[in-house]
């Protein structure tokens, strides 16, 4: 997609969504073009008064300190409840639940909720479980950045987890005059597609639609497969195409492959992510490991007042495991072709199955014999 420069916020099809300009703009003139494989932040030049806030607080326009970690550590919950909830160990829902009752904090972070993934607030530890489990889409923080400038102003401390971008959009809203009583928690991001593919994939192969799904989740510890509540949408055993899509880095919006957070210096107080290169893999993999950086005394007070237990970790053989830490997921040769084929109307499973035909028709074979019975 092709806009004038003097139309977008920042450069075309590099926008990441992360709704910093559309929170400042008091004159509601920017809206986000959702492409399937780009998203622009456009301008209405009806509306737009040209006072520029919206491109000078764009984290694409304006560097956001990063930096180097300070502390590393692997584990996982000690509440075994949080523990086989979590996508992976926990870290996150547990230190949630912890800022709220020792920081008398409130807590923002991502939700499907009504076919859409959006940003709320929590007040209680209790209402923090609506955050758990990994969410492998683009998410919408909405309006949200306001609530939480309110919170600060009135002098409550909050903790936002979000991608790495939501984070620098975030901090740039927010300025420095209340960054001492926010904390934030990134997540070690692969890039995410458009919700507009994963709608499509669920319309077309399982006759379901995001607004009809009653919870979605993308992975149980170490299946990476989609669920529709406790239901997988393919037989157990094979693998969806979204997921697999997903998982090699071929259907993310066209920014993810430049992302700027994708290193060893971090945006956020704490970078969460599992901690694939964990000596306890082979032991507690099937549980979940997570790995956390901590860039700040914000990050290890953090991790001091959660109900955790922890343990040193190799952070080089953990770099290693975690290509994000290194840099951005490289797009596939298929890509390109990809799109053209969703842009002309072919099915998400098909212009899958062009990208990928032998481990599609791997994957094809083993839901017949699933069925037949011949495998379980």
């Amino acid at each position: 997609m092709c806009y004038n420069e003097d139309s977008v916020v920042c450069e075309t099809n590099m926008c990441n969504g992360c709704m910093a300009c559309v929170n400042v703009c008091v004159k509601n003139a920017i809206s986000i073009k959702d492409n399937i494989n780009t998203y622009n932040s456009v301008i209405d030049k009806n509306k737009c008064v040209e006072c520029n806030r919206c491109k000078k607080i764009c984290p694409r326009n304006t560097e956001v300190e990063c930096k180097k970690p300070i502390l590393w550590k692997e584990g996982w919950a000690k509440d075994e409840e949080i523990r086989s909830r979590s996508s992976s160990g926990g870290f996150a829902t547990a230190i949630m639940k912890a800022f709220i009752v020792k920081k008398k904090g409130y807590v923002f972070s991502c939700v499907f909720e009504q076919g859409k993934f959006k940003f709320k607030i929590a007040e209680t530890p209790e209402e923090c479980d609506k955050f758990t489990g990994s969410k492998y889409i683009k998410s919408n923080p909405g309006f949200i950045y306001r609530k939480i400038l309110e919170l600060l102003r009135d002098g409550y401390k909050v903790l936002f987890l979000g991608l790495p971008c939501q984070v620098a959009g975030l901090k740039n809203y927010i300025g420095k005059q209340y960054l001492n009583e926010l904390y934030t928690i990134d997540l070690i991001c692969h890039g995410t597609p458009s919700p507009i593919l994963l709608n499509k994939y669920l319309m077309e192969d399982s006759n379901l639609s995001l607004e009809t799904c009653s919870n979605i989740s993308f992975r149980k510890k170490l299946d990476f497969n989609l669920y529709n509540g406790k239901n997988k949408i393919v037989p157990q055993g094979v693998q969806d195409r979204y997921t697999m899509a997903f998982l090699d880095s071929l259907d993310y919006t066209e920014n993810c492959y430049y992302c700027q957070y994708a290193k060893i210096q971090r945006i956020s107080d704490i970078s969460l992510g599992d901690s694939w290169a964990s000596k306890f893999m082979s032991s507690n993999g099937n549980q979940g490991i997570s790995l956390a950086l901590c860039q700040t005394k914000k990050g290890e007070d953090l991790l001091n007042i959660a109900n955790l237990e922890l343990f040193e970790v190799d952070i080089e053989k953990a770099i290693l495991a975690n290509k994000q830490l290194r840099h951005p997921s490289i797009a596939p040769k298929q890509r390109k072709n990809f799109f053209d084929n969703i842009n002309c109307k072919m099915k998400f499973k098909d212009a899958v199955f062009h990208a990928y035909p032998r481990l599609c028709m791997k994957q094809d074979i083993k839901s017949i014999f699933i069925r037949l019975k011949i495998l379980r």
